[in-house]
């Protein structure tokens, strides 16, 4: 079995909640139809709009949606492609390896339903002074303890890309998916886990910020927050 990750692109004259609602309910039944094992899907629709200002954007337009599902082998994602281009003017897809440093057993949903919090999606390039060995080695190696320990997170999910499956996708090395609980939009001390506790916010800040400034290039990142709905697990 392998993970497909798809960056998505909503139509012009389509809202966020427009998109949403079309990716759900057709294009899901379609993926469904094509194939897939597994399909989860992430837009970034009214429910997260509270989490707007954190936001960050390099690429130029930000993707609206993500939709990740399994296939036995991407060799046959043909029709699940041609289902997501019926939705979305735009997409990029990736075959990536997964690892799952945090699995959400505290705020699951229904498959279909939307998942507590919010979902917060990173698309990260690997900085050009690091080899991919070393970068990989920061990234899984030390950091994401770092990560586990400073943050609320709830679900953290790293893909790694593998290969590039369409055209003229953006390049990308790694598109992380980090859950965290509804709070965190608007409230610092909720998104690194210090509530009511300044001093331990500013810890859990600098320590994240200076662990992630070792293998990530802030003007290379992009980050949107989308609310996650696990449509198959």
């Amino acid at each position: 079995m392998e993970k497909l990750v798809y960056l998505l692109w909503k139509p012009d004259d389509a809202s966020a909640d427009e998109f949403r609602d079309q990716l759900l309910g057709t294009t899901a039944g379609e993926l469904l139809a094509a194939g897939a094992l597994r399909l989860q899907v992430n837009v970034a629709d009214s429910a997260v709009a509270p989490a707007a200002p954190m936001r960050m954007m390099n690429t130029r337009p930000l993707p609206d949606a993500l939709a990740t599902l399994a296939l036995h082998t991407h060799i046959d994602r043909k029709p699940a492609e041609k289902a997501l281009a019926k939705a979305a003017p735009r997409i990029a897809g990736y075959l990536v390896l997964e690892s799952e440093p945090i699995v959400n057993t505290k705020q699951r949903a229904r498959e279909g339903e939307r998942t507590p919090g919010y979902s917060q999606l990173a698309l990260i390039q690997r900085p050009p002074r690091l080899d991919a060995e070393r970068w990989l080695q920061i990234w899984q190696g030390s950091h994401t303890t770092v990560a586990r320990e400073t943050q609320s997170t709830f679900r953290y999910v790293q893909n790694r890309v593998v290969q590039t499956l369409t055209y003229g996708a953006p390049r990308f090395d790694a598109i992380v998916e980090e859950c965290f609980p509804a709070a965190a939009m608007t409230n610092q001390h909720a998104f690194y886990d210090a509530l009511g506790d300044d001093a331990k916010l500013d810890a859990n800040r600098k320590r994240m910020m200076e662990s992630s400034a070792r293998f990530i290039d802030f003007d290379r990142i992009d980050v949107v927050p989308m609310s996650e709905y696990v449509v198959r697990g």
